[in-house]
């Protein structure tokens, strides 16, 4: 399928939603041809780079309206490009934005549910809780840099959501792995959601793949960013783990 052109969008709004979430509203003409439906589905933001590539950086679509997306930054104080950019541009500012590419949503058929991320997969995470079942249930586990990260999600009611706080992200790759562990699993067949920062991805790939042997139709797995590295460097980290780690 031939992708999209790259559509210019307008920042609409800003809205800090809890300490280290800044919440981006885009709109503008180019929203027109924009698909609905799209809550949870990924696009790059495209940046100044050299005469031959922009810079890109991928991030979910939040919340979707009539002519807007709302788009969640992480700050995590690392200086990095784009929450930089999303801090500090100013209301009317225009970016060139591609996609939208498709999301990753859990299997509905599943007995019950597990749901695991940072920070960074947060707003993915959150409508992965907003669009299940309403009779889902399971557990959602969330590492969040303080107290003042908690928020209320639309979750199913049997969805119990646990706040884990992590002040310097990236740094506890153990902290998401352990509380899975420690967590008393349901009877059934169950559907594991996790996204997360490389390390902490590696350890639970160990324990969701090894020690629980979920495959590929009962787990979707994925590293969204990897501590001290650039996106790009960080696509082709993930590119060379997931070849060594591959099912044969």
């Amino acid at each position: 399928m031939k992708r999209p052109n790259p559509r210019l969008l307008t920042v609409l709004r800003k809205n800090k939603v809890t300490a280290h979430l800044l919440r981006l509203t885009f709109g503008g003409e180019s929203m027109a041809t924009f698909p609905s439906g799209q809550e949870g589905s990924y696009i790059k933001l495209m940046f100044p780079g050299d005469e031959k590539r922009h810079i890109l950086r991928t991030y979910t679509v939040r919340k979707q309206r009539d002519g807007e997306i709302d788009v969640d930054f992480a700050l995590h104080g690392d200086g990095g490009l784009a929450a930089t950019w999303a801090q500090e541009c100013p209301l009317g500012e225009s970016i060139l934005v591609g996609g939208p590419g498709p999301g990753s949503l859990v299997n509905p058929a599943a007995n019950w549910f597990l749901l695991a991320g940072d920070i960074a997969a947060l707003p993915a995470l959150s409508v992965n809780l907003e669009t299940m079942p309403r009779d889902a249930r399971g557990a959602a586990f969330i590492e969040v840099p303080s107290e003042e990260d908690k928020q209320v999600l639309d979750a199913p009611r049997d969805i119990q959501i646990y706040w884990l706080i992590n002040p310097h992200p990236g740094k506890r790759p153990e902290l998401l792995r352990q509380a899975i562990e420690d967590f008393e699993w349901e009877k059934g067949r169950p559907f594991v959601w996790a996204a997360s920062e490389f390390g902490t991805m590696q350890g639970l790939r160990t324990y969701l793949r090894g020690t629980r042997g979920l495959g590929k139709e009962q787990l979707y797995l994925s590293s969204y960013w990897k501590l001290g590295i650039t996106e790009e460097e960080h696509k082709e980290t993930k590119r060379a783990d997931a070849q060594k780690h591959s099912d044969p």
